[in-house]
This record gives structure tokens, C-alpha cells and sequence, in this order.
């Protein structure tokens, strides 16, 4: 059975759309300094942009995408894939502060 052609747009467009607005977790990994959050911290973006949590934005250095409730889906996917990475690094900076 062939998938038509339609049924593949809209989750391309969705995807695009996403790529397009900058990734949450992108921007607080590679911006991530002594004391910023790291463990879910694109997650964690992406929640405080979506609730307007203007004091918790200001503790990532890293501006949010510009539609956070599109990115949080990939956000949350990329996180959980570099968990391994994260927390080990905020264990040992929590540890020998």
C-alpha cells in the first residue's frame, strides 16, 4: 500500500518549522556556563518561555525559540538522548562547587 503524498506534508512542515525556530536544547548546551541548568535544560527552556517565566529565562544566557510550544516535543527527544552527557556534568559541578 502506497502512503500518499499528502500524509507526509504535514509532519515535514511541522519538523521544518522547527529547525527553523532554533532548538531550546542547542542553545543552552553550547551556551552552558558554571551554574546554568543542564539536566532537561531545553525542556526546561521551552516551559519557562511557554509560562512567561521571565526570572527562570534569564538563568539559561539563552534565548528561547520563537514558537517553544513547537520545539518542546524535539526539546524533550534531544534532552533525554544527552542525559548521559548532562548528568554527569551537573552531578560533578553540584559536588565540588
Amino acid at each position: 500500500m502506497k502512503i500518499p503524498r499528502s500524509v507526509w506534508t504535514v509532519p515535514g512542515a511541522v519538523l521544518l518549522l522547527s529547525f527553523s525556530c532554533g532548538c531550546a536544547t542547542y542553545r543552552t548546551v553550547s551556551t552552558a556556563e558554571q551554574g546554568s541548568p543542564k539536566v532537561f535544560s531545553g525542556t526546561r527552556l521551552d516551559a519557562s518561555a511557554i509560562r512567561g517565566d521571565e526570572i527562570a529565562l534569564r538563568e539559561f544566557k539563552a534565548a528561547p525559540p520563537m514558537y517553544p510550544l513547537l520545539d518542546l516535543p524535539f526539546s524533550m527527544g534531544f534532552d533525554t538522548a544527552i542525559l548521559p552527557l548532562t548528568v554527569p556534568i551537573a552531578t560533578d559541578e553540584f559536588l565540588f562547587k
